[in-house]
């Protein structure tokens, strides 16, 4: 995995900032992924650049951009 640098955090912060809200498309989690349709809010973007959301069913996992599918549905 690689990590984002300084600008790139930034930017991810910028396009997806708390309280963004998102539409699940697909999950690349091969365990326990969040059902896809599923939608949620951006919590925190970690310095990793992982998207953490409160998903609105009660779920909590990160959202990857570039790996997981996803649409903004409303601005933070």
């Amino acid at each position: 995995m690689r990590f984002p640098n300084e600008a790139e955090l930034k930017a991810l912060r910028e396009r997806y900032p708390a309280g963004t809200r998102i539409r699940l498309i697909q999950m690349d989690d091969a365990f326990a992924p969040v059902p896809p349709g599923t939608t949620g809010s951006v919590a925190i973007i970690d310095d990793a650049g992982n998207i953490h959301m409160k998903w609105d069913n009660g779920r909590s996992l990160a959202l990857i951009e570039g790996v997981d599918i996803f649409e903004v549905i409303s601005g933070g």
